[in-house]
């Protein structure tokens, strides 16, 4: 329950419009929601990390494979505790997933090209057509919907020159509605990584 606010007596003006504040927002909130449990929930929903779901998700991001002891430990908070904020973060999908991160250069593909692709039209059924196209293509890691001078921006990896030319060839060439396609190579990769700031 919320605590009463109504002895205001002997109050200064700026405590008691506070308090008139909180009154009225309560009261709008407990018309909105039909019970204190679905008014918590979305109160809580507001607010879903605190600083210790934070530590874990940065130590996460960084080291996946961690254990769940090893985890504990870095966050300063016992196993189980531990066990079932991850498990919570899990349920709730702010972990997606756990991967390995495989070195591009030791599978030979260490030669990343960003590519521009500007579409014909924007029609919604031209944009469903090359975006089931562009996934389909094992080359293109991301693809992002943009606004500026391009519609599209692809990141893809390839061998060498010679490999980019061939998914050229075989792939983005026949991708569907493009207009326009411009290809620039990374000459090197100042900085990369996957951690969020959270």
């Amino acid at each position: 329950m919320f605590p009463p606010v109504n002895d205001l007596k002997g109050r200064s003006p700026r405590i008691r419009a506070f308090s008139h504040l909180i009154d009225w927002l309560i009261w709008r909130l407990t018309q909105e929601y039909s019970t204190y449990f679905e008014l918590l929930r979305r109160i809580f929903e507001l607010t879903p990390l605190d600083d210790t779901d934070c530590r874990i998700l940065k130590v996460l991001q960084k080291s996946g494979r961690m254990s769940n002891a090893e985890l504990s430990d870095a966050v300063n908070l016992s196993a189980s505790a531990c066990h079932r904020r991850v498990q919570r973060l899990e349920n709730d999908g702010f972990i997606r997933n756990y991967v390995a991160m495989v070195d591009p250069r030791k599978i030979g593909l260490p030669t990343t090209v960003f590519v521009e692709i500007t579409l014909s039209t924007q029609a919604d059924e031209v944009l469903d057509a090359f975006e089931k196209a562009v996934a389909r293509i094992p080359n293109v890691l991301e693809c992002h919907l943009m606004a500026g001078s391009a519609d599209y921006l692809l990141k893809v990896v390839a061998s060498d020159t010679d490999d980019f030319a061939a998914i050229h060839r075989r792939y983005l060439a026949r991708l569907p509605g493009v207009q326009t396609m411009q290809s620039s190579f990374a000459l090197r990769t100042v900085f990369k990584t996957t951690a969020l700031p959270v």
